[in-house]
């Protein structure tokens, strides 16, 4: 670095100025809006979540710097419209999570501090969140306890979200089994409308299964969205050592009926288990 030993946000607040500067800034920075860069605060977003998911720490500290900019970005828009700025959304966060955790600045003041031989219990903690944000969504005029959950957000995560929020008002399964038992249901439903051979039916039984099965994950202490991305992970995997298998026997995978490419994918199983096992010594 030339400038300084290192860069700090003040820095990166001014680089967000220069590039928006309406006569020497970037062509490209100077076209955006709030709507226009939304698909790459999702991107980026994302990419954190990848490089958590692969352990990748080196690249993960590169995405988060992408996703700062991201609110960076943003807030240099708000500035500029005169809506808010970035100082005031790190108030207005601070704020917040001040007020949402009593049990650490118990005057809600940001230098108050609890009795550290007073340990709240965890089941409180939760439920003190939760009326906290109650209140918010009711000072923001949303009546509905399920008004405010992002229409936006992936529909697995939604899901759960809406799970989440019902459970907090007490609509819930307090077990495992009727979970399960509600998925055993869902299927059979999903069968018999896939034996009436009726779309709009199939439709609707095969997302009432797949919000059961976020049901199951989230009674778990698992996050679906995470599982179902080492599923995909775990079959990507599983699909290129089977293109593998038949290069190295020197056959176009198209070429293969159903049965050979069935005995590739098990032997990718057969694979993937005896390296799991090698791992594990």
């Amino acid at each position: 670095m030339t400038d300084k030993q290192k860069y700090d946000i003040a820095d990166l607040l001014y680089l967000m100025s220069r590039l928006r500067d309406p006569d020497t800034g970037c062509p490209w920075d100077l076209k955006q809006d709030f709507a226009s860069i939304v698909p790459h605060t999702l991107e980026e977003t994302y990419e954190v979540v990848d490089a958590i998911g692969r352990q990748d720490y080196d690249h993960l500290r590169e995405e988060l710097g992408d996703l700062l900019f991201q609110v960076i970005f943003y807030s240099q828009l708000g500035d500029e419209d005169e809506l808010f700025d970035f100082h005031q959304v790190v108030d207005a966060l601070v704020r917040k999570l001040v007020t949402r955790h009593p049990h650490v600045f118990p005057d809600k003041t940001l230098s108050s501090q609890r009795n550290p031989e007073l340990n709240p219990e965890e089941g409180q903690i939760k439920q003190t969140w939760e009326a906290l944000k109650r209140k918010d969504r009711s000072d923001k005029g949303k009546s509905g306890r399920l008004a405010d959950v992002p229409l936006a957000l992936p529909a697995l995560s939604r899901a759960s979200k809406l799970q989440k929020r019902a459970s907090s008002h007490g609509f819930d399964w307090a077990e495992l089994e009727p979970v399960v038992d509600k998925i055993d249901e869902e299927l059979a439903e999903l069968k018999e409308a896939i034996e009436l051979n009726q779309s709009t039916h199939i439709e609707e039984e095969l997302g009432d299964l797949i919000f059961a099965c976020v049901n199951l994950a989230r009674h778990s202490g698992l996050d679906a969205e995470t599982v179902l991305r080492k599923a995909n992970r775990k079959f990507e995997t599983r699909f290129a050592t089977m293109e593998s298998q038949a290069n190295d026997k020197q056959v176009v995978f198209e070429s293969l009926n159903t049965e050979q490419k069935n005995q590739l994918w098990e032997a990718a199983k057969l694979i993937e288990k005896k390296r799991l096992l090698a791992d594990q010594k």
